[in-house]
């Protein structure tokens, strides 16, 4: 096994946004010292972190620099060019591997991925122009989810067809940007959960309980652990977390989110190459967060526990509902955490809140 990052190494985190300042705050605490690279010149990682590069991703000498100040990379959220994670790679590790993140980033290639690693989604069909939209559907009996294949989030780039005719399709691919897109299959399902897991460089796996995941308008707004769900779905749901990680050679943390069918059986959502927002209760409720556990990972560390010591539920603030924050923080069993954005908008997360519910 490759030997630990020494302490005092730095971590460079592409990206700095919430998700990269919550691994700069796990990484201090570790002994290690962090450089943020984000394009936006206020990001909420900078504020906590070492140094900050004020640079685009493709930015050739911005990324020298970066090489030159750390010890290894990893990058905060998947839509970080790919060409320059593979870049950096050839000058030092970069966690999760370049690798995983192209299959991620197209929505297409990741469900070809994940069929062919013998994990079940919904039924899907590529779709560039309004007639392969309207045979997709056909096939679909009316009903499916066109999502853009790439850049995607929190409900964005997406279209949902019910009873849909071929009329219906007249102009679609136009008003969804005219890029390529996926159709999937309209799912009948209970709930959606989902797994946060995680893969040291040596291939110890970690998996955290599974979490109930409710969403508002697109986005998450509340998830609940543990989730109610049969002990074979939660087997389930965690094996499916584990081949992918094996599969893909993983470093690091991965999402990974699940519809649950009536019969107890799951299919896999969506992967996220990355900590997720549906494990951020692993902050308050286990002795190792998701965010310490990705820089382990990245580090070369052993992985922790990831046990819960106390069931709870998290919940995200969204836009103004960060003016809650004081009465939040007068119950009691709760953890709040802000991200240091101080302009407030609808659909931006501003912060979330954890509530310990029992043991």
């Amino acid at each position: 096994m490759k030997a630990p990052l020494p302490q005092g190494a730095t971590i460079g985190i592409l990206g700095g946004g919430q998700l990269g300042r919550m691994l700069a705050m796990a990484a201090a605490k570790l002994g290690y010292r962090t450089i943020i690279l984000d394009p936006a010149e206020n990001s909420p990682a900078a504020q906590v972190a070492n140094a900050f590069i004020h640079a685009p991703y493709d930015d050739a000498s911005a990324l020298r620099r970066l090489c030159v100040q750390c010890d290894v990379i990893t990058y905060e959220f998947e839509n970080v060019p790919v060409a320059t994670a593979a870049t950096l790679s050839e000058q030092l590790s970069v966690f999760p591997p370049p690798e995983a993140l192209e299959t991620a980033q197209d929505r297409l290639a990741e469900k070809i991925f994940l069929n062919a690693a013998g994990i079940s989604t919904a039924p899907f069909v590529s779709v560039d122009s309004d007639d392969d939209l309207a045979r997709g559907l056909e096939g679909f009996s009316g009903s499916g989810v066109l999502k853009t294949r790439r850049l995607g989030y929190d409900g964005k780039g997406q279209r949902v067809f019910r009873d849909a005719t071929a009329a219906d399709c007249e102009g679609v691919f136009a008003e969804m940007g005219g890029v390529p897109l996926i159709l999937e299959a309209l799912i009948p399902f209970q709930q959606e959960i989902s797994v946060i897991a995680a893969r040291s460089v040596d291939g110890h796996i970690a998996t955290y309980e599974p979490a109930h995941n409710e969403h508002r308008d697109g986005i998450l707004h509340r998830s609940t652990v543990p989730a109610e769900i049969a002990p074979q779905t939660r087997a389930a749901a965690t094996q499916a977390a584990t081949d992918i990680l094996t599969s893909l050679q993983y470093v690091g943390v991965l999402g990974v989110e699940f519809f649950v069918l009536d019969n107890g059986k799951v299919l896999v959502n969506e992967i996220a190459p990355r900590v997720h927002n549906s494990g951020h209760w692993t902050e308050a409720a286990c002795t190792v967060s998701q965010f310490e556990q990705h820089i382990r990972a990245v580090a070369g560390l052993p992985l922790g526990d990831p046990r819960h010591h106390s069931d709870c539920v998290m919940e995200n603030l969204i836009g103004d509902e960060v003016l809650r924050a004081t009465e939040l923080l007068a119950e009691p069993d709760l953890m709040l955490h802000l991200y240091g954005k101080t302009d407030i908008r609808p659909g931006r997360k501003m912060g979330h809140f954890t509530r310990l519910t029992g043991s």
